[in-house]
């Protein structure tokens, strides 16, 4: 009775053997792109929210030398003494301030134009308070235009968000503009007692554009800040915004109010405006840092939660890579296991035992021995031809 010899098993293709680890590649690859891509698109935010933050600490160290420096065009235009004080300590602060960050928002070259000019200011006197007038407006322009440079350069005016982006836009370009269109206002309102009479048409048409480009940011100020807080999740931003808010607000109408007299013949109240001028200066002075407080809290907020967003990409990423060493540990311990079982039925059929035993060639039994002459056998030591011998 034969016995049926075990089955031969078949042994795996090399494309069996290779399509388990194609696979685990083809799951790493995309995963390591969705991984870079998230991370360069977190770093880009956060690098975005960082240098807002430079903007809104240069934007701060802006608001006293814009207030020191529409206070020294007043104290001109009215040929009043001025210490400069203020002003100086002002720009030395702006100054540090532009030394430490200037370089990132490239603003070093604008703010040492506007430097230089505030300092020939300070050598020149209130002597003549027409040119005093155009001089200081020429400076209040470049400060102005600083404010948009550090904007632009510091991505405030790209700023994704509705809330951070209509608080920058009112606390780096509304309330800047506005502040300086009220002392231009009430500087001209002083200057217009002084002009000739022939010259009353034309203080009154600029006295009107000067109503206008001090309202029109006014206006544009409270829009702006209204959409941010009706686009913010912030609860304290409404209360710590709106109020200061509507005293700047009413403070600026009355500075328009006043300077437009019913009656060209009596002038402008000179006394109205200029307790208009500083109730809207002193409301500005407390709405500004607010603002940009609200502001930079905002941007600090949102890079906390890049940061977390962050930490959770390598988290994910640090556990892409644990689950997918353990695919190539099973599909390595899998390979391993697939070799020794094809090793094993290599020695089944080769007569091996089973197991771990070692291999051995089967035995082929007793050696032959050669054919001898019949009779009995040969005695150790004894002639050849000595039987033949003895039966002679």
């Amino acid at each position: 009775m034969s016995v049926p010899a075990p089955p031969d098993r078949r042994r795996p293709s090399a494309v069996g053997r290779v399509l388990p680890l194609l696979l685990l590649t083809a799951l790493l690859v995309p995963t390591t792109l969705l991984f870079a891509q998230a991370w360069r698109l977190t770093a880009d935010d956060r690098d975005l929210a960082g240098r807002e933050r430079l903007g809104v600490e240069y934007l701060r160290a802006l608001a006293p030398v814009t207030e020191a420096l529409v206070d020294a065009q007043s104290a001109a235009v009215a040929a009043r003494p001025a210490s400069g004080a203020a002003l100086t300590v002002a720009v030395e602060a702006a100054a540090s301030v532009d030394a430490r960050i200037g370089d990132e928002l490239r603003t070093q070259e604008r703010w040492a134009g506007l430097r230089a000019r505030i300092e020939a200011l300070g050598a020149r006197g209130p002597a003549d308070p027409e040119a005093a007038f155009a001089t200081y407006g020429e400076a209040t322009d470049l400060l102005l235009a600083l404010h948009r440079k550090v904007r632009e350069t510091s991505g405030l005016v790209r700023d994704p968000r509705s809330d951070s982006f209509f608080l920058q836009d009112g606390a780096g370009r509304d309330l800047p503009e506005a502040m300086v269109a009220t002392g231009r206002l009430a500087d001209l309102a002083v200057l217009a007692d002084r002009r000739p009479a022939a010259d009353r048409n034309r203080t009154a048409a600029e006295l009107a554009a000067l109503r206008v480009a001090a309202l029109a940011p006014a206006g544009d100020l409270v829009s702006d800040l209204r959409a941010a807080v009706d686009n913010s999740e912030s609860a304290d931003l409404g209360p710590s915004v709106l109020t200061p808010l509507d005293t700047y607000q009413r403070a600026v109408e009355a500075l328009a109010a006043h300077s437009a007299p019913a009656d060209h013949s009596t002038g402008v109240d000179q006394a109205r405006v200029a307790a208009a001028r500083l109730d809207a200066q002193s409301a500005a002075k407390r709405l500004q840092p607010v603002i940009l407080g609200e502001l930079d809290a905002l941007l600090a907020e949102r890079r906390d939660g890049l940061d977390r967003d962050r930490r959770l990409t390598v988290g994910a990423a640090v556990l892409t890579v644990l689950l997918w060493g353990a695919l190539g540990w099973v599909w390595f311990a899998a390979a391993r296991r697939a070799r020794r079982r094809a090793a094993q039925a290599r020695r089944e059929r080769d007569g091996a035992p089973p197991g771990d035993a070692p291999w051995r060639p089967a035995s082929r039994g007793p050696e032959p021995r050669q054919l001898q002459p019949v009779g009995s056998a040969r005695e150790p030591g004894t002639a050849q031809w000595g039987p033949v011998d003895a039966a002679r």
